[in-house]
């Protein structure tokens, strides 16, 4: 099989976001999509520390980045580890009901999770959205297909969408 074809599929570019305590941590993820007018789904690596801590709070947000992100922001957040490194701190936030949401982002959502479904290497969260708001709309989101073409994105070997 010729697993580029699935690059035909529509994705965005997110930040998804929660806490650690006190402390937000995250992770870049381009699998959400919209399941009914108020679920989301958010499909994210078990060994992601994002994924522990989505686990622990059953809250967080999503902030739907836009084509004049900055690389350092997908880097920031989709290249290392929140276990050992405070992600968010070169970039800015503001704060959306106890959470971190992009400030240059285009949007967020703030979402409570309800269900999950384990797939071997993900598990795909169910939530309901909460909250919602634009930030800027004069921004255009930025598609996974705008990332790789235009950006020079690469992805992480823990996206869903990685191909090794």
């Amino acid at each position: 099989m010729n697993k580029n074809v699935l690059r035909n599929l529509s994705y965005g570019v997110y930040a998804v976001s929660t806490l650690d305590g006190q402390r937000a941590v995250g992770c870049i993820a381009n699998s959400i999509m919209q399941v009914t007018h108020d679920t989301v789904a958010v499909s994210i690596n078990h060994e992601n520390y994002t994924h522990e801590c989505l686990d622990k709070t059953k809250k967080f947000a999503i902030s739907i980045l836009g084509e004049d992100i900055e690389m350092n922001t997908i880097a920031f957040l989709g290249f290392q580890s929140g276990r050992t490194k405070d992600k968010f701190e070169h970039i800015e936030t503001i704060d959306i009901d106890g959470l971190s949401v992009i400030k240059n982002a285009v949007s967020y959502l703030i979402c409570e999770i309800t269900d999950s479904i384990d797939t071997e290497t993900h598990t795909v969260f169910l939530a309901k959205i909460l909250d919602g708001e634009f930030i800027d709309q004069g921004k255009t989101p930025m598609t996974y297909d705008y990332y790789h073409k235009v950006k020079k994105g690469n992805s992480p070997q823990k996206a869903p969408t990685y191909i090794g």
